[in-house]
Protein backbone atom coordinates (compact mmCIF):
# COMPACT_ATOMS: atom_id res chain seq x y z
CA UNK A 1 0.00 0.00 0.00
CA UNK A 2 1.64 3.31 -0.63
CA UNK A 3 2.08 6.64 1.04
CA UNK A 4 -1.08 8.01 -1.28
CA UNK A 5 -3.23 5.67 -0.33
CA UNK A 6 -2.80 5.95 3.40
CA UNK A 7 -6.14 7.11 5.08
CA UNK A 8 -4.55 8.81 7.77
CA UNK A 9 -2.50 11.14 5.48
CA UNK A 10 -5.55 11.61 3.22
CA UNK A 11 -7.21 13.03 5.92
CA UNK A 12 -5.02 16.37 5.37
CA UNK A 13 -7.61 17.72 2.89
CA UNK A 14 -5.59 17.68 -0.53
CA UNK A 15 -7.89 18.40 -3.53
CA UNK A 16 -4.78 20.25 -5.20
CA UNK A 17 -4.29 19.89 -8.55
CA UNK A 18 -0.51 18.47 -9.70
CA UNK A 19 -0.25 21.29 -11.58
CA UNK A 20 0.60 24.78 -10.80
CA UNK A 21 -26.04 7.77 17.20
CA UNK A 22 -25.57 11.43 18.20
CA UNK A 23 -23.06 14.17 18.83
CA UNK A 24 -22.21 14.67 22.61
CA UNK A 25 -23.58 18.58 23.28
CA UNK A 26 -20.26 19.28 24.83
CA UNK A 27 -18.14 18.11 22.18
CA UNK A 28 -20.24 20.17 19.75
CA UNK A 29 -20.62 23.17 21.56
CA UNK A 30 -15.93 22.82 22.14
CA UNK A 31 -16.01 22.24 18.54
CA UNK A 32 -17.92 25.45 17.67
CA UNK A 33 -15.94 27.45 20.47
CA UNK A 34 -12.66 26.29 18.67
CA UNK A 35 -13.94 27.27 15.09
CA UNK A 36 -15.21 31.06 16.67
CA UNK A 37 -11.56 31.00 18.04
CA UNK A 38 -9.70 30.54 14.63
CA UNK A 39 -12.04 33.02 12.70
CA UNK A 40 -11.26 36.01 15.12
CA UNK A 41 -8.02 37.31 13.15
CA UNK A 42 -8.81 39.53 10.43
CA UNK A 43 -10.86 40.83 7.82
CA UNK A 44 -13.37 37.70 6.76
CA UNK A 45 -14.16 37.50 10.72
CA UNK A 46 -15.02 41.25 10.87
CA UNK A 47 -18.45 40.62 12.98
CA UNK A 48 -16.22 38.39 14.99
CA UNK A 49 -13.65 40.99 15.90
CA UNK A 50 -15.89 43.07 17.12
CA UNK A 51 -16.52 45.84 14.02
CA UNK A 52 -18.90 46.39 12.22
CA UNK A 53 -21.21 43.36 11.48
CA UNK A 54 -20.81 42.50 7.22
CA UNK A 55 -23.70 42.37 4.86
CA UNK A 56 -24.31 39.18 2.64
CA UNK A 57 -25.50 38.12 -0.23
CA UNK A 58 -26.15 34.73 -0.90
CA UNK A 59 -27.50 33.81 -4.64
CA UNK A 60 -27.88 29.77 -5.23
CA UNK A 61 -28.03 28.55 -8.68
CA UNK A 62 -30.34 25.73 -9.97
CA UNK A 63 -29.12 22.60 -11.32
CA UNK A 64 -26.07 24.86 -12.35
CA UNK A 65 -23.03 22.44 -12.68
CA UNK A 66 -19.52 22.65 -11.39
CA UNK A 67 -18.11 23.20 -14.89
CA UNK A 68 -21.52 24.64 -16.08
CA UNK A 69 -19.88 28.48 -16.21
CA UNK A 70 -17.11 30.03 -17.97
CA UNK A 71 -15.66 30.89 -14.81
CA UNK A 72 -13.08 27.81 -14.14
CA UNK A 73 -13.17 25.95 -10.99
CA UNK A 74 -10.18 24.41 -10.41
CA UNK A 75 -6.65 25.75 -11.69
CA UNK A 76 -5.95 22.74 -14.04
CA UNK A 77 -9.44 22.94 -15.41
CA UNK A 78 -10.67 24.74 -18.52
CA UNK A 79 -13.61 27.23 -17.80
CA UNK A 80 -17.23 26.15 -19.62
CA UNK A 81 -16.56 28.78 -22.12
CA UNK A 82 -15.59 26.20 -24.17
CA UNK A 83 -18.60 24.71 -24.25
CA UNK A 84 -20.39 27.92 -25.05
CA UNK A 85 -20.87 29.42 -21.87
CA UNK A 86 -20.73 33.29 -21.41
CA UNK A 87 -20.74 34.36 -17.49
CA UNK A 88 -18.21 37.50 -17.74
CA UNK A 89 -20.28 38.84 -14.39
CA UNK A 90 -19.13 35.41 -12.51
CA UNK A 91 -15.52 35.88 -13.82
CA UNK A 92 -15.76 38.69 -12.20
CA UNK A 93 -16.86 37.79 -9.19
CA UNK A 94 -14.29 35.41 -9.17
CA UNK A 95 -11.52 37.81 -10.28
CA UNK A 96 -12.12 39.68 -6.88
CA UNK A 97 -12.47 36.75 -4.75
CA UNK A 98 -11.92 33.11 -3.62
CA UNK A 99 -13.00 29.77 -5.44
CA UNK A 100 -13.46 26.57 -3.94
CA UNK A 101 -12.50 24.02 -6.13
CA UNK A 102 -13.44 21.08 -3.94
CA UNK A 103 -17.26 22.93 -2.98
CA UNK A 104 -20.25 20.25 -2.89
CA UNK A 105 -23.72 20.74 -2.49
CA UNK A 106 -25.32 18.94 0.58
CA UNK A 107 -27.14 16.52 -1.49
CA UNK A 108 -27.72 15.51 -5.43
CA UNK A 109 -31.21 16.88 -5.53
CA UNK A 110 -32.53 20.45 -4.84
CA UNK A 111 -34.81 20.32 -1.42
CA UNK A 112 -32.65 18.86 0.53
CA UNK A 113 -29.74 20.71 -0.18
CA UNK A 114 -31.94 23.94 0.20
CA UNK A 115 -33.21 23.08 3.49
CA UNK A 116 -29.71 22.00 4.85
CA UNK A 117 -28.29 25.51 3.96
CA UNK A 118 -30.72 26.92 5.57
CA UNK A 119 -29.88 24.81 9.16
CA UNK A 120 -26.31 23.72 9.24
CA UNK A 121 -27.52 20.15 9.20
CA UNK A 122 -26.98 17.12 7.00
CA UNK A 123 -30.03 16.01 4.58
CA UNK A 124 -29.33 12.50 6.56
CA UNK A 125 -29.62 13.60 10.04
CA UNK A 126 -32.82 16.12 8.76
CA UNK A 127 -34.13 13.09 7.00
CA UNK A 128 -34.57 14.99 4.10
CA UNK A 129 -33.17 13.34 0.84
CA UNK A 130 -35.04 13.33 -1.95
CA UNK A 131 -37.08 16.04 -3.73
CA UNK A 132 -38.93 14.00 -6.22
CA UNK A 133 -41.33 11.52 -5.39
CA UNK A 134 -40.46 7.92 -4.05
CA UNK A 135 -40.31 4.96 -7.06
CA UNK A 136 -42.08 1.52 -6.46
CA UNK A 137 -41.37 -2.20 -7.60
CA UNK A 138 -37.92 -2.08 -6.89
CA UNK A 139 -35.63 -4.06 -5.23
CA UNK A 140 -35.04 -1.69 -2.04
CA UNK A 141 -38.03 0.39 -0.34
CA UNK A 142 -37.26 3.86 -0.45
CA UNK A 143 -37.52 5.60 3.56
CA UNK A 144 -40.44 8.61 3.58
CA UNK A 145 -38.82 11.91 3.48
CA UNK A 146 -40.19 15.09 5.61
CA UNK A 147 -41.85 17.23 3.62
CA UNK A 148 -41.83 20.72 5.10
CA UNK A 149 -39.39 22.20 7.36
CA UNK A 150 -40.59 21.85 10.83
CA UNK A 151 -41.12 24.83 12.94
CA UNK A 152 -38.93 23.29 15.77
CA UNK A 153 -35.58 23.73 13.51
CA UNK A 154 -33.38 27.32 13.97
CA UNK A 155 -32.86 28.54 10.64
CA UNK A 156 -29.53 30.72 9.40
CA UNK A 157 -32.00 33.97 8.66
CA UNK A 158 -33.70 33.30 12.40
CA UNK A 159 -30.29 33.77 13.65
CA UNK A 160 -29.05 36.80 11.76
CA UNK A 161 -32.42 38.65 12.25
CA UNK A 162 -32.19 37.44 16.06
CA UNK A 163 -28.49 39.45 15.94
CA UNK A 164 -30.29 42.55 14.11
CA UNK A 165 -29.98 41.78 10.46
CA UNK A 166 -32.70 42.39 7.97
CA UNK A 167 -33.71 39.21 6.14
CA UNK A 168 -34.77 38.78 2.44
CA UNK A 169 -35.61 35.93 0.92
CA UNK A 170 -36.41 36.06 -3.22
CA UNK A 171 -37.10 33.20 -5.72
CA UNK A 172 -37.24 29.33 -5.08
CA UNK A 173 -38.44 28.35 -1.89
CA UNK A 174 -39.38 24.65 -2.06
CA UNK A 175 -38.99 23.73 1.44
CA UNK A 176 -42.74 24.31 2.22
CA UNK A 177 -43.14 24.69 6.09
CA UNK A 178 -45.32 28.10 5.59
CA UNK A 179 -42.70 29.43 3.54
CA UNK A 180 -39.94 32.16 4.18
CA UNK A 181 -41.71 34.69 6.31
CA UNK A 182 -42.35 31.45 8.67
CA UNK A 183 -38.59 30.75 9.47
CA UNK A 184 -37.04 34.50 10.12
CA UNK A 185 -36.94 36.12 6.64
CA UNK A 186 -38.82 39.70 6.72
CA UNK A 187 -39.24 40.05 3.05
CA UNK A 188 -39.85 37.15 0.69
CA UNK A 189 -42.03 35.81 -2.30
CA UNK A 190 -43.57 33.41 -0.98
CA UNK A 191 -43.79 29.54 -0.14
CA UNK A 192 -42.72 28.96 -4.20
CA UNK A 193 -41.25 25.97 -5.94
CA UNK A 194 -40.48 24.77 -9.49
CA UNK A 195 -43.99 26.05 -10.88
CA UNK A 196 -42.70 29.74 -9.90
CA UNK A 197 -40.31 29.69 -12.65
CA UNK A 198 -42.37 28.91 -15.52
CA UNK A 199 -44.24 32.30 -14.81
CA UNK A 200 -41.99 34.81 -15.91
CA UNK A 201 -40.81 34.81 -19.73
CA UNK A 202 -39.40 37.60 -21.84
CA UNK A 203 -38.00 40.56 -20.90
CA UNK A 204 -38.17 39.04 -17.30
CA UNK A 205 -36.71 35.11 -18.06
CA UNK A 206 -37.64 33.13 -14.71
CA UNK A 207 -38.18 36.27 -12.91
CA UNK A 208 -34.31 37.14 -12.69
CA UNK A 209 -34.70 40.43 -13.06
CA UNK A 210 -37.53 41.04 -10.61
CA UNK A 211 -35.48 39.16 -8.28
CA UNK A 212 -32.50 41.00 -8.90
CA UNK A 213 -34.75 44.80 -8.48
CA UNK A 214 -36.13 43.70 -5.45
CA UNK A 215 -32.74 42.73 -3.64
CA UNK A 216 -31.19 46.20 -4.85
CA UNK A 217 -34.03 47.39 -3.35
CA UNK A 218 -34.10 46.36 -0.14
CA UNK A 219 -30.41 46.50 0.20
CA UNK A 220 -31.15 50.13 -0.18
CA UNK A 221 -33.55 50.47 2.37
CA UNK A 222 -31.30 48.40 4.81
CA UNK A 223 -28.56 50.63 4.51
CA UNK A 224 -31.00 53.69 5.01
CA UNK A 225 -31.94 52.12 7.93
CA UNK A 226 -28.78 51.36 9.43
CA UNK A 227 -29.22 47.66 9.50
CA UNK A 228 -26.77 45.04 8.10
CA UNK A 229 -28.88 42.82 5.35
CA UNK A 230 -28.87 39.11 4.64
CA UNK A 231 -30.24 38.20 1.12
CA UNK A 232 -30.79 34.81 -0.24
CA UNK A 233 -31.30 35.18 -4.00
CA UNK A 234 -31.81 31.74 -4.53
CA UNK A 235 -32.33 31.61 -8.36
CA UNK A 236 -35.18 30.48 -10.67
CA UNK A 237 -32.24 29.55 -13.57
CA UNK A 238 -31.09 27.09 -14.61
CA UNK A 239 -35.31 25.75 -14.86
CA UNK A 240 -37.50 26.12 -17.49
CA UNK A 241 -34.08 27.59 -19.58
CA UNK A 242 -36.58 28.03 -22.62
CA UNK A 243 -38.30 31.25 -21.12
CA UNK A 244 -34.34 32.34 -21.80
CA UNK A 245 -34.40 36.10 -23.94
CA UNK A 246 -35.11 36.04 -27.22
CA UNK A 247 -32.32 37.88 -28.25
CA UNK A 248 -30.27 36.00 -25.75
CA UNK A 249 -31.38 32.94 -27.53
CA UNK A 250 -30.65 34.72 -30.89
CA UNK A 251 -27.32 35.49 -29.93
CA UNK A 252 -26.91 31.37 -30.06
CA UNK A 253 -28.34 30.95 -33.39
CA UNK A 254 -31.63 29.72 -32.08
CA UNK A 255 -34.51 31.10 -34.48
CA UNK A 256 -38.09 30.24 -34.15
CA UNK A 257 -39.70 28.72 -30.94
CA UNK A 258 -38.32 24.96 -31.22
CA UNK A 259 -35.22 25.51 -29.15
CA UNK A 260 -33.26 22.97 -28.22
CA UNK A 261 -32.27 22.33 -24.49
CA UNK A 262 -28.43 22.32 -24.67
CA UNK A 263 -29.14 25.94 -26.79
CA UNK A 264 -31.77 27.18 -24.27
CA UNK A 265 -29.33 26.32 -21.30
CA UNK A 266 -26.61 28.09 -22.89
CA UNK A 267 -29.04 31.33 -23.07
CA UNK A 268 -30.57 31.40 -19.33
CA UNK A 269 -27.04 30.85 -18.31
CA UNK A 270 -26.16 33.92 -20.04
CA UNK A 271 -29.31 35.56 -18.48
CA UNK A 272 -28.87 34.51 -14.91
CA UNK A 273 -25.35 35.92 -15.26
CA UNK A 274 -26.56 39.42 -15.94
CA UNK A 275 -29.00 39.40 -13.11
CA UNK A 276 -25.65 38.30 -11.13
CA UNK A 277 -24.16 41.34 -12.44
CA UNK A 278 -26.92 43.83 -11.88
CA UNK A 279 -26.72 42.48 -7.96
CA UNK A 280 -22.98 43.21 -8.21
CA UNK A 281 -23.65 46.80 -9.81
CA UNK A 282 -26.43 47.71 -6.97
CA UNK A 283 -23.82 46.80 -4.31
CA UNK A 284 -21.22 48.74 -5.23
CA UNK A 285 -23.74 51.56 -6.48
CA UNK A 286 -24.74 51.68 -2.85
CA UNK A 287 -21.20 52.05 -1.54
CA UNK A 288 -21.88 48.51 -0.04
CA UNK A 289 -19.06 46.43 -1.69
CA UNK A 290 -16.42 46.78 1.31
CA UNK A 291 -19.10 45.58 4.02
CA UNK A 292 -21.03 42.99 1.96
CA UNK A 293 -19.67 39.68 1.21
CA UNK A 294 -21.28 37.95 -1.75
CA UNK A 295 -21.45 34.13 -2.40
CA UNK A 296 -22.22 32.38 -4.97
CA UNK A 297 -22.97 28.25 -5.63
CA UNK A 298 -25.44 25.69 -6.95
CA UNK A 299 -27.86 23.37 -5.31
CA UNK A 300 -26.72 20.83 -6.52
CA UNK A 301 -24.35 19.51 -9.85
CA UNK A 302 -26.15 19.25 -13.14
CA UNK A 303 -23.81 16.58 -15.15
CA UNK A 304 -20.74 15.79 -15.58
CA UNK A 305 -21.05 13.91 -19.05
CA UNK A 306 -19.65 10.66 -20.38
CA UNK A 307 -15.80 9.39 -20.24
CA UNK A 308 -14.12 12.07 -21.50
CA UNK A 309 -15.61 15.15 -19.48
CA UNK A 310 -14.15 16.59 -16.50
CA UNK A 311 -16.53 15.07 -13.47
CA UNK A 312 -18.74 11.65 -13.75
CA UNK A 313 -22.17 11.53 -13.03
CA UNK A 314 -24.81 13.93 -13.04
CA UNK A 315 -27.62 15.31 -10.78
CA UNK A 316 -29.38 11.77 -8.57
CA UNK A 317 -26.10 10.84 -8.17
CA UNK A 318 -23.30 10.97 -5.83
CA UNK A 319 -20.48 10.46 -8.34
CA UNK A 320 -18.67 14.08 -8.69
CA UNK A 321 -20.90 15.60 -11.27
CA UNK A 322 -23.90 15.45 -9.17
CA UNK A 323 -22.19 17.17 -6.12
CA UNK A 324 -19.23 18.97 -6.79
CA UNK A 325 -20.76 22.82 -7.45
CA UNK A 326 -19.25 25.92 -8.08
CA UNK A 327 -18.84 28.19 -4.68
CA UNK A 328 -17.09 31.56 -4.98
CA UNK A 329 -16.91 34.07 -2.27
CA UNK A 330 -16.43 37.85 -1.94
CA UNK A 331 -15.94 40.36 0.24
CA UNK A 332 -13.78 42.04 3.07
CA UNK A 333 -10.89 40.63 3.70
CA UNK A 334 -10.86 38.08 1.14
CA UNK A 335 -7.78 38.04 -1.05
CA UNK A 336 -8.74 38.77 -4.71
CA UNK A 337 -8.14 35.60 -7.65
CA UNK A 338 -7.25 33.63 -4.83
CA UNK A 339 -8.13 29.57 -4.58
CA UNK A 340 -8.90 27.27 -1.83
CA UNK A 341 -8.59 23.42 -2.19
CA UNK A 342 -9.74 22.64 0.88
CA UNK A 343 -13.44 20.58 0.49
CA UNK A 344 -16.30 22.64 1.96
CA UNK A 345 -19.94 21.79 1.64
CA UNK A 346 -23.35 24.21 1.75
CA UNK A 347 -24.40 23.35 5.09
CA UNK A 348 -20.59 25.30 6.24
CA UNK A 349 -22.70 28.29 5.58
CA UNK A 350 -24.34 28.80 8.59
CA UNK A 351 -21.54 28.70 11.07
CA UNK A 352 -19.62 30.74 8.37
CA UNK A 353 -22.57 33.57 8.56
CA UNK A 354 -22.73 33.53 12.02
CA UNK A 355 -19.33 33.92 12.81
CA UNK A 356 -19.48 36.80 10.41
CA UNK A 357 -22.59 38.16 12.40
CA UNK A 358 -21.24 37.21 15.79
CA UNK A 359 -23.92 35.55 16.97
CA UNK A 360 -23.06 33.79 20.12
CA UNK A 361 -22.65 29.95 20.15
CA UNK A 362 -24.44 28.98 22.58
CA UNK A 363 -27.59 30.54 20.44
CA UNK A 364 -26.29 27.68 17.46
CA UNK A 365 -28.21 24.34 17.46
CA UNK A 366 -26.05 21.72 18.95
CA UNK A 367 -26.34 19.35 16.26
CA UNK A 368 -24.77 21.34 13.23
CA UNK A 369 -22.96 19.38 11.25
CA UNK A 370 -21.01 22.34 9.36
CA UNK A 371 -18.23 24.31 10.31
CA UNK A 372 -17.20 27.72 9.70
CA UNK A 373 -15.31 28.74 6.61
CA UNK A 374 -14.06 31.74 7.71
CA UNK A 375 -10.75 30.92 8.43
CA UNK A 376 -10.27 29.91 5.19
CA UNK A 377 -11.18 33.03 3.36
CA UNK A 378 -9.06 34.94 5.78
CA UNK A 379 -5.86 33.13 5.62
CA UNK A 380 -5.59 32.70 1.24
CA UNK A 381 -7.34 29.24 1.33
CA UNK A 382 -5.60 27.81 3.89
CA UNK A 383 -6.20 26.01 6.88
CA UNK A 384 -9.20 23.40 8.00
CA UNK A 385 -12.72 23.60 8.45
CA UNK A 386 -13.76 22.33 12.04
CA UNK A 387 -16.74 20.15 12.32
CA UNK A 388 -18.18 17.56 14.38
CA UNK A 389 -17.01 15.00 12.50
CA UNK A 390 -14.23 15.23 9.56
CA UNK A 391 -15.15 13.23 6.91
CA UNK A 392 -18.06 14.74 4.46
CA UNK A 393 -20.74 11.91 4.16
CA UNK A 394 -23.13 12.09 1.26
CA UNK A 395 -26.32 9.81 1.82
CA UNK A 396 -29.20 8.96 -1.27
CA UNK A 397 -31.24 6.18 -0.41
CA UNK A 398 -33.42 6.40 -2.78
CA UNK A 399 -33.80 5.88 -6.69
CA UNK A 400 -33.10 8.08 -9.45
CA UNK A 401 -29.95 8.52 -12.06
CA UNK A 402 -29.67 5.22 -12.85
CA UNK A 403 -27.50 4.20 -9.54
CA UNK A 404 -29.85 2.86 -6.81
CA UNK A 405 -29.63 3.62 -3.36
CA UNK A 406 -26.16 5.13 -2.45
CA UNK A 407 -23.89 6.70 0.19
CA UNK A 408 -20.95 8.31 -0.46
CA UNK A 409 -18.10 9.42 2.23
CA UNK A 410 -15.04 11.94 1.30
CA UNK A 411 -11.93 11.74 3.99
CA UNK A 412 -8.75 14.14 2.63
CA UNK A 413 -8.41 13.39 -1.27
CA UNK A 414 -9.95 9.45 -0.62
CA UNK A 415 -13.78 9.18 -1.72
CA UNK A 416 -15.91 5.75 -1.52
CA UNK A 417 -19.58 5.39 -2.95
CA UNK A 418 -21.30 2.50 -1.51
CA UNK A 419 -23.96 1.07 -3.60
CA UNK A 420 -26.64 -0.26 -0.97
CA UNK A 421 -28.65 -2.56 -3.11
CA UNK A 422 -25.45 -4.35 -4.38
CA UNK A 423 -23.57 -4.13 -1.34
CA UNK A 424 -20.54 -3.02 -3.44
CA UNK A 425 -18.04 -0.32 -3.00
CA UNK A 426 -16.07 1.83 -5.23
CA UNK A 427 -12.99 3.95 -3.97
CA UNK A 428 -11.54 7.07 -5.36
CA UNK A 429 -8.14 8.91 -5.05
CA UNK A 430 -9.96 12.52 -6.10
CA UNK A 431 -6.25 14.30 -5.49
CA UNK A 432 -5.00 12.30 -9.12
CA UNK A 433 -8.93 11.55 -10.21
CA UNK A 434 -11.68 13.58 -10.01
CA UNK A 435 -13.35 11.94 -12.70
CA UNK A 436 -13.50 8.65 -10.66
CA UNK A 437 -12.39 6.85 -13.59
CA UNK A 438 -10.03 4.46 -11.60
CA UNK A 439 -11.68 2.42 -9.08
CA UNK A 440 -9.06 1.45 -6.32
CA UNK A 441 -11.21 -0.71 -3.90
CA UNK A 442 -9.52 -3.76 -5.01
CA UNK A 443 -6.05 -2.26 -5.09
CA UNK A 444 -6.54 -1.20 -1.69
CA UNK A 445 -9.28 -3.16 0.25
CA UNK A 446 -8.25 -2.06 3.71
CA UNK A 447 -8.80 1.93 2.92
CA UNK A 448 -11.68 0.78 1.13
CA UNK A 449 -12.81 -0.93 4.51
CA UNK A 450 -11.99 1.62 6.91
CA UNK A 451 -14.10 4.47 5.35
CA UNK A 452 -16.78 1.87 4.93
CA UNK A 453 -16.59 1.51 8.39
CA UNK A 454 -16.82 5.45 8.76
CA UNK A 455 -19.37 5.60 6.52
CA UNK A 456 -21.65 3.18 8.82
CA UNK A 457 -20.53 4.82 11.74
CA UNK A 458 -21.33 8.54 10.60
CA UNK A 459 -25.03 7.03 9.60
CA UNK A 460 -25.55 5.34 12.31
CA UNK A 461 -24.76 9.03 14.33
CA UNK A 462 -26.89 10.65 12.13
CA UNK A 463 -30.02 8.63 12.69
CA UNK A 464 -30.28 8.56 8.90
CA UNK A 465 -33.19 6.18 7.46
CA UNK A 466 -31.52 3.44 5.09
CA UNK A 467 -33.20 1.50 2.27
CA UNK A 468 -34.97 -1.48 3.44
CA UNK A 469 -35.40 -4.89 1.90
CA UNK A 470 -38.86 -4.99 0.10
CA UNK A 471 -40.47 -8.22 0.87
CA UNK A 472 -42.98 -7.80 -2.58
CA UNK A 473 -40.24 -7.14 -4.86
CA UNK A 474 -40.85 -9.09 -7.91
CA UNK A 475 -37.77 -9.23 -10.43
CA UNK A 476 -40.06 -9.61 -13.72
CA UNK A 477 -42.03 -6.76 -13.11
CA UNK A 478 -41.43 -3.17 -14.17
CA UNK A 479 -40.50 -0.56 -11.59
CA UNK A 480 -43.21 1.80 -11.04
CA UNK A 481 -42.12 5.56 -10.96
CA UNK A 482 -44.73 7.93 -9.38
CA UNK A 483 -45.82 10.38 -11.69
CA UNK A 484 -44.77 13.74 -11.04
CA UNK A 485 -45.67 17.07 -11.75
CA UNK A 486 -46.41 18.75 -15.21
CA UNK A 487 -44.10 20.47 -17.28
CA UNK A 488 -44.36 23.74 -15.57
CA UNK A 489 -44.88 22.09 -11.89
CA UNK A 490 -48.75 21.95 -11.47
CA UNK A 491 -49.71 19.56 -8.95
CA UNK A 492 -51.38 16.03 -10.54
CA UNK A 493 -53.83 16.20 -7.71
CA UNK A 494 -55.19 18.36 -5.32
CA UNK A 495 -53.12 17.77 -2.37
CA UNK A 496 -49.81 17.72 -4.55
CA UNK A 497 -46.71 19.48 -3.98
CA UNK A 498 -44.75 21.56 -6.81
CA UNK A 499 -42.91 18.30 -7.23
CA UNK A 500 -45.74 16.03 -7.42
CA UNK A 501 -45.32 14.50 -3.66
CA UNK A 502 -48.68 14.42 -1.64
CA UNK A 503 -48.24 16.45 1.51
CA UNK A 504 -48.27 14.32 4.31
Amino acid sequence: MTDRHDLHAAAAGRDRPRTPGRWHPLAAALVTIGTMTLGMQRGATAGAEGGPRPNVVLMLADDQGWNGLSVAMAPDVAGGGKDGFRTPNLERLAAAGMRFSAAYAPAPVCSPSRISLQTGMSPARLHWTKAAPREAGRRLLEPQNIRDIPESLTTIAELLREAGYATAHYGKWHIGGGGPGAHGYDEHDGDTGNEHAFRFTDPNPVDIFGMADRAAAFMERSRDAGKPFFIQLSWNALHAPENARRATLESYGASGDDVDKRTATLAITADLDEGVGRVLEAIERLDLGRKTFVLYLSDNGSGGGGRNATLSGGKGTLWEGGIRVPLIVRGPGVAPGSWCHVPVIGYDLLPTLCDWADVAPAKRAVTLDGGSIAPLLAHDGHGVVRRPREELVFHFPHYQGGEGPHSAIRLGDMKLIHFHETDTSRLFDLSRDRGERVDLAERDPDAARRLRTLLDEHLVASNAQMPARNPDFDPAAPAVERRRGGKRGGPRRPDARPDGEARP
